[in-house]
């Protein structure tokens, strides 16, 4: 079914046609969440319904700790190790803890999609914002926002183009509608003039945005290796 676009739909989440199909921005929290927020973190402190330092803890793991760079690693071994490619597409969940990622909840999964030349994945929560946040850390803003929710199920190419990602007509959209039990990545492809690059050069090419699949992973001039 190459050239037509795919939602895959596997729970009951579904994508309404009243949503804001509005321009959106991709990175900026409007300044009254964030106050109402802080107001909110400083009242619930106060009263030691919440720790600080503990928040402070679990805000440095995610921070620092986990974060796309795990799931860059993923990407850049399964890139280098066919093997471990195929046991990632396989069972996604048994693949990452080879490489010590866990931390996944009783029940839930990882599921792996690979990008290939005829088809390009890309990946959302059409209900809230479910995200492998073990592989990937704190979800950006705008993969939770109304509008990547609803658009990118009916126009998956036309929220592509605005990351800047042109997807080819004979080229396969497929939507992948995670939840609390699948989880998604991407599998990016692998861009061409890296073959004489390390494992660890690999990874450092690979974004957040890839492996959500909003965007392609590319590399500088310079870098292309023979």
């Amino acid at each position: 079914m190459s050239g037509e676009d795919h939602h895959d739909h596997d729970h009951d989440h579904h994508a309404h046609s009243d949503h804001d199909h509005s321009d959106h921005d991709h990175s900026d929290v409007p300044s009254d969440v964030a106050l109402r927020a802080k107001a909110l973190f400083s009242l619930l402190a106060d009263k030691g319904i919440v720790d600080p330092d503990g928040v402070d803890r679990i805000v440095e793991a995610y921070e620092h700790r986990v974060g796309p760079h795990l799931g860059a690693k993923v990407v850049a071994r399964a890139w280098v190790d066919e093997g471990y490619r195929q046991r990632l597409l396989a069972d996604g969940t048994a693949a990452v803890q080879e490489l010590g990622i866990g931390g996944w909840r009783d029940g839930s999964r990882l599921v792996a999609v690979e990008n290939r030349a005829d088809v390009h994945n890309v990946v959302v929560c059409t209900l809230c914002s479910c995200y492998p946040l073990p592989l990937l850390g704190v979800p950006p803003v705008w993969y939770k926002s109304a509008p990547y929710r609803s658009r990118v199920v009916m126009d998956p190419r036309g929220v592509l183009a605005e990351f800047g990602t042109e997807v080819d007509p004979g080229v396969e959209v497929r939507v992948w509608d995670s939840n609390s039990e699948v989880r998604y990545l991407v599998l990016p492809e692998r861009p061409a003039g890296t073959e004489g690059m390390s494992e660890e050069d690999l990874a450092a090419l690979v974004g957040r945005n890839a492996m959500i699949g909003v965007e392609r992973v590319t590399v500088a001039a310079g870098d292309v290796t023979a």
